[in-house]
């Protein structure tokens, strides 16, 4: 049986991803905060004749990263799929800036160091487990990538975070995915809908247009079709990201700065 790794699945789209990737017939491993969510997403794929596991980790902490990486290592020899799908989005309306346990601003923590961390140290499995796939999911919000105030200590709002660690999880796709195109592993990434009906949406302050459910066919796309490496998709259908994620030396002083964060 094929394992799947998805995190944030305890809530909006990765609660329809998990349950969609048990009927496809994978063991998911279900990564959340909160356990009572987690072992109740874990009990309706099992109600349903599927398989799954819930593993609890805080994706805020570089330490609460290495955990769920030593967690997947200790139990699984092999992972064939892993979504990069927790995020946190642009807060409130008027909110101010926030840090990780490490001290780092939140949403560049969270949606684009924990990903970065968690992928290379779960890796190895996905070597073994080789023919794999990696899916980051990004967004249509970007925003280049301020190299002289990346954690936006000098100015600040949660919508330019957000989009920032959003264009540096495309970016370190491309990367990845060049650095594993002769390894059997597919690495792409996407923006699965627009404002889906989620707690994040409802937070911000807008009123949804998408929904889980397109969000989902935009994800499991990724995760099961026959697509090449290396691409950004808007839904189902390729797209161009932000011109920066296209610049070589811009993802070069990218890993350069990510290195010195989380090495």
């Amino acid at each position: 049986m094929r394992t799947a790794l998805i995190t944030g699945a305890t809530s909006g789209v990765g609660v329809e991803v998990a349950k969609r990737l048990a009927q496809e017939q994978m063991l998911v491993l279900v990564h959340g905060r909160d356990e009572a969510r987690g072992r109740k997403v874990v009990a309706d794929i099992e109600a349903s004749g599927g398989k799954a596991s819930f593993l609890r980790a805080d994706l805020a902490s570089l330490d609460g990263v290495r955990a769920l990486a030593k967690a997947v290592q200790q139990q699984h020899p092999k992972l064939h799929l892993l979504i990069n799908n927790a995020g946190v989005g642009t807060g409130a309306p008027g909110s101010g800036r926030e840090e990780s346990a490490d001290g780092f601003e939140l949403r560049l923590a969270v949606n684009y160091l924990a990903p970065v961390l968690l992928t290379r140290l779960l890796l190895p499995l996905l070597l073994a487990a080789a023919p794999a796939r990696i899916v980051n999911v990004a967004s249509a919000g970007q925003r280049d990538i301020a190299f002289d105030d990346l954690q936006l200590k000098k100015r600040y709002s949660g919508q330019d975070a957000y989009c920032q660690s959003k264009l540096a999880l495309i970016m370190y796709t491309f990367d990845l995915a060049e650095a594993l195109k002769d390894r059997s592993i597919v690495v792409n990434t996407l923006h699965p809908a627009t404002y889906m009906d989620t707690f994040m949406v409802r937070q911000a302050g807008h009123e949804p247009i998408g929904t889980v459910e397109e969000g989902a066919d935009a994800i499991m796309h990724l995760a099961v079709a026959e697509e090449g490496t290396g691409q950004y998709f808007n839904g189902l259908r390729p797209a161009r990201a932000l011109a920066q994620a296209y610049d070589l030396s811009a993802r070069e002083r990218l890993r350069r700065v990510t290195a010195g964060l989380i090495d």
